[in-house]
């Protein structure tokens, strides 16, 4: 009778202290994921504000320069309708070509030679950047090399270069609240996330980084 009372209370010291270990595992498990959480929602803010920090800058720029390229140019009383035509016909040409060039370049650089590059892109990410964002430093500059030669000089292919340089921020602008907000989640879009249209855009990439990793 001593040995069964004694085998029971050794098996209940035994779940007990099984039970502690669970407990105890559990609350680590527990505190990783809200560290975790925590890290992600720090990272998120962290590029939230720069993308908002850049694109109010940008935009701001972008749009002083317009009006003060215009202004300068129209001080002689005569309006360059045939410059002004090219400068926003060539930015709107260079965002649309801006996609084409993004394409190809995934393919055939980003995919290739510069892969060690573009590979943070599609591994986790320790932090609000990954080196993968250098190539929007990269297309930054000449877009900001054609602006200043626009904006500094009159006449018509100086017209041409702002607006090709105009064109360029256009495009870098929206790849980086459609791509890195909408299909990477890397800050909240708002209203951009319930169009439908960029909402297939996101689904369809996906399924490309997917075959990516495959």
């Amino acid at each position: 009778m001593t040995n069964i009372i004694c085998m029971v209370m050794k098996q209940r010291r035994n779940e007990s202290e099984n039970d502690a270990v669970i407990n105890s595992n559990n609350k680590v498990t527990i505190s990783r994921v809200e560290e975790k959480l925590a890290r992600k929602k720090s990272e998120r803010t962290t590029y939230l504000l720069a993308a908002m920090l850049s694109t109010l800058g940008i935009s701001s720029m972008a749009v002083l320069s317009v009006y003060y390229r215009f202004s300068l140019q129209m001080e002689g009383g005569e309006i360059p309708l045939l410059e002004m035509f090219g400068t926003f016909a060539l930015a709107v040409g260079a965002a649309i070509g801006m996609e084409y060039w993004a394409r190809w370049a995934h393919r055939a650089l980003w995919h290739a030679s510069l892969w060690h590059m573009h590979e943070s892109h599609h591994r986790p990410r320790d932090g609000p950047f990954e080196l993968n964002d250098v190539f929007a430093i990269i297309n930054a500059v000449p877009a900001i090399a054609l602006l200043a030669y626009g904006f500094w000089n009159k006449g018509f292919v100086p017209g041409l270069c702002f607006g090709a340089g105009l064109g360029i921020t256009v495009f870098g602008m929206a790849y980086m609240f459609v791509h890195d907000g909408l299909v990477h989640r890397r800050f909240p879009v708002g209203p951009i996330a319930h169009v439908p249209y960029l909402r297939k855009v996101a689904a369809a990439h996906q399924v490309i980084s997917t075959l990516v990793h495959i």
